[in-house]
């Protein structure tokens, strides 16, 4: 049989022995050139950036011929514009394995490691590029951004050591701005916000930390801390407590859970104390508390609050005054801290100060109540600005007819102008206004009627209540004009020092017809 007649089984055979020998080196050549192909289809993708569908190229690319590093290099790029960085890393990191004199690997390697929030090791992969090729303008510029983050990241950290949190924000949002995948900033300006009391906008942050990486510690530790300043205490705990069971060496979840616990435990000590009607006690557990944790504004605003409170029980109004203060900057909203200073400005006769701090309270809740209070306080205000006739005899509001009479009596002796005619000019001056304002006081508060508008606070001058109109001897004549003793004064002559009333009206030297005092 000849060669042209070999049948279709031996052509087959022959052809197969053939392919044999060649295989290997057909099979190479293939895979290169499909692998390549894939590569071209996946560049022209990512062109038009359809990166997904670039991506899917790069991988067919590589699953053929998985050690060439340009391959993993441009997936790399893909990946990062997918913003996948963590992918984006490993892919240049498996190119440079393969080739470590791949520029654009070390290019891509940095990219990642700097959006990852890593700039030294970042500072690094330029570096190598750079010994590559010094004049790379794209290592050169990345270098620069990644050496400025380098600086933000130690001004934040020094910024947060000295408790300036808004500085240290804006070095952290300089960070988050070029490393766009580090969730750690994302969480320290979460953690920064809360300590400046913007609790929704650190909470807002701890979930989009949350919901782009899952269950994050650090995230959850912040989003507690929020609940717990918030006085949030039951949910805060929870949260703590998750923290602890994912990451038992959580030094400030340990922390705060462990403030937070004693806090809430002395606090509630000095309520105990309080219901119980033992002030001191009280007024040592709210001190002690107040010491626990600073950073806990809300709970410090109430205890300053229950400290006033405790500070008003014993009488000491100043100190309770300056608590509400306190409370009050802690809170600016703290109604109730509010309502407890204005009653102790009442009650130590600040009445501007009252006024202001009810104007404040009607601004903030506009009840028939606290309209009644601010009235209420500007009267005491009005009447405040008048002269005060009862200090000018040194009573009480309180005090009785008697009383008034009594008071009157001994002050009118002691500042009757003849008793200082041998005082000099300004002395005399002095005591006359007083012995005049003493019978004006005495006209008004003896009179049950004129009394009555005094205290109510209805102007009273213009209506016959003036100087002009009282005249202090008359008042005085009524009650030692008719002789005998008083306070260790005679009428009539008696010994010692002494005062008469002269038959003839006997003028004395200032002006007081009738009355002269003469000291043996």
């Amino acid at each position: 049989m000849s060669n042209s007649e070999m049948t279709n089984e031996e052509a087959v055979e022959e052809m197969e022995t053939t392919d044999v020998d060649m295989e290997p080196e057909l099979e190479e050549e293939q895979s290169e050139v499909l692998a390549e192909a894939k590569k071209e289809q996946g560049n022209e993708l990512y062109k038009a950036h359809s990166y997904n569908e670039a991506l899917a190229c790069y991988t067919e690319a590589i699953n053929i011929c998985p050690n060439c590093a340009a391959y993993y290099g441009n997936r790399s790029a893909t990946y990062i514009m997918l913003l996948k960085f963590k992918e984006g890393l490993a892919d240049a990191q498996q190119a440079l394995a393969l080739d470590t004199g791949f520029v654009k690997g070390y290019l891509r390697q940095g990219k990642c490691h700097l959006a990852l929030g890593n700039p030294v090791a970042a500072l690094r992969s330029y570096r190598q590029a750079l010994e590559l090729e010094s004049n790379n303008t794209i290592a050169q510029r990345e270098s620069s951004i990644a050496s400025l983050v380098q600086d933000h990241i130690a001004k934040a950290e020094a910024c947060f050591e000295k408790r300036d949190y808004r500085t240290a924000i804006y070095h952290l949002d300089r960070c988050v701005e070029h490393c766009v995948a580090a969730m750690h900033f994302r969480i320290q300006k979460a953690e920064a916000l809360a300590m400046l009391g913007r609790y929704a906008d650190a909470q807002e942050l701890a979930n989009d930390v949350l919901q782009r990486e899952g269950i994050n510690a650090d995230a959850l530790y912040v989003r507690g801390m929020c609940l717990y300043y918030q006085d949030n205490t039951v949910k805060a705990f929870q949260l703590f407590q998750e923290v602890l069971k994912r990451a038992p060496d959580h030094f400030k979840a340990k922390d705060i859970y462990r403030k937070a616990k004693s806090l809430m435990a002395k606090k509630e000590e000095g309520n105990e104390a309080f219901r119980g009607g033992k002030y001191p006690d009280a007024y040592k557990m709210y001190t002690e508390a107040l010491s626990i944790d600073p950073n806990n504004k809300s709970t410090n605003s109430k205890l300053f609050c229950n400290r006033a409170t405790v500070c008003s029980k014993l009488n000491k109004l100043e100190d309770a005054i300056q608590d509400c203060t306190k409370a009050i900057e802690l809170d600016s909203d703290y109604l109730k801290a509010y309502m407890r200073r204005a009653k102790c400005y009442t009650d130590t006769e600040l009445y501007e100060e009252a006024v202001r701090d009810y104007e404040q309270i009607y601004k903030m809740a506009k009840t028939k109540e606290n309209k009644q209070f601010l009235q209420q306080a500007k009267l005491e205000l009005k009447k405040s600005k008048r002269k005060d006739y009862y200090k000018v005899l040194g009573v009480q509001k309180t005090a009785s007819e008697d009383e008034i009479r009594k008071a009157y009596k001994k002050r009118a002796l002691i500042h009757h102008p003849d008793r200082h005619s041998n005082d000099s000019a300004d002395k005399q001056r002095e005591e006359e206004k007083k012995f005049k304002e003493l019978g004006e006081a005495y006209s008004i508060l003896s009179d049950a009627k004129k009394k009555a508008r005094y205290d109510s606070g209805q102007d009273i001058e213009g209506e016959g209540f003036g100087f002009d109109t009282v005249d202090p001897n008359q008042i005085f004549q009524a009650f030692f004009g008719g002789g005998g003793n008083m306070g260790g004064f005679s009428f009539g002559g008696s010994p010692g020092g002494h005062f008469s009333h002269g038959a003839h009206g006997h003028h004395s030297q200032n002006g007081f017809p009738g009355f002269s005092f003469q000291f043996g």
